[in-house]
């Protein structure tokens, strides 16, 4: 394991390397063919009425100007302005309709690509394929389904499924028939998990549907709401651990990370 992330190899020294950087709960680092992905950034010690209880508040200037941004759905866990805020002028990948939906995404900066399941955009040399996602994509609970959560797949020297924020779905499988990494979420961020969330036994089945090599767990063990540390302290700390329980004799390899703890994917 590595830390920090990003890892670019130096000029003469070989092809770049494939690296991941968990930066806590959805936000995570990817390096592949020298594109550096981030997603669902949280870049801050809180998040409303969430605080970040581990690991380090991402900083470093990898974190800061990375090549493209995914945004899964608008929950504020995920589209969190003041971090974009923090970003530099770098295309953000949003779901279709999202700046109607979210009006302040216009003025985070960078340059906002909108894309339905099944679209594909190419950012430095990687291919990203935009995929369904079985979640509220709403930015209000009460509100019109004005725009849908998706999950990214991200191919370059390997095939990375980033699931964003989902539940199990019927077709997963022919959405993402296999991949190399897989970035699954198995909790959130607080002592209940309601509709369109994977707990660790339904991840890790969706680990075995998509085909994972590498299965990380994500969207755990990093906001909890304030004032709440004492209750159901398990759905905190547990998921990504019992997670890579239930797969530990299965074909799927996975590998529990602390909050800014890093991989080298070879």
């Amino acid at each position: 394991m590595t830390h920090p992330g990003a890892d670019r190899a130096i000029a003469g020294d070989g092809p770049p390397r494939s690296t991941l950087r968990w930066l806590g709960h959805a936000s995570t680092l990817l390096v592949d063919r020298g594109t550096t992905v981030l997603t669902d950034p949280i870049l801050t010690a809180r998040v409303a009425h969430l605080r970040r209880r581990r690991g380090p508040i991402p900083n470093d200037p990898d974190v800061r100007v990375p090549d493209v941004v995914l945004l899964s759905h608008l929950h504020a866990d995920h589209t969190h302005l003041p971090s974009l805020r923090m970003l530099g002028d770098v295309p953000i990948v949003v779901p279709r309709r999202a700046p109607d939906v979210l009006p302040a995404l216009r003025a985070v900066g960078g340059r906002l690509i909108e894309v339905d399941p099944g679209d594909e955009i190419t950012i430095g040399g990687v291919q990203i394929r935009a995929v369904p996602a079985e979640h509220d994509g709403r930015r209000w609970r009460r509100g019109p389904f004005d725009t849908a959560a998706l999950g990214y797949v991200i191919t370059g020297e390997m095939t990375t499924y980033f699931a964003g924020d989902t539940d199990l779905y019927p077709d997963l499988g022919d959405w993402v028939p296999r991949c190399d990494l897989a970035l699954l979420p198995v909790g959130g961020w607080g002592p209940n998990l309601g509709p369109g969330h994977m707990n660790p036994p339904r991840a890790a089945e969706a680990a075995e549907i998509v085909g994972a090599g590498l299965a990380v767990p994500v969207h755990f063990g990093t906001l909890w709401p304030i004032g709440l540390e004492r209750i159901r302290p398990e759905r905190f700390y547990r998921p990504g651990g019992d997670f890579v329980t239930l797969l530990r004799d299965n074909a799927v390899t996975a590998v529990e990370l602390q909050p800014g703890e890093g991989v080298d994917l070879g």
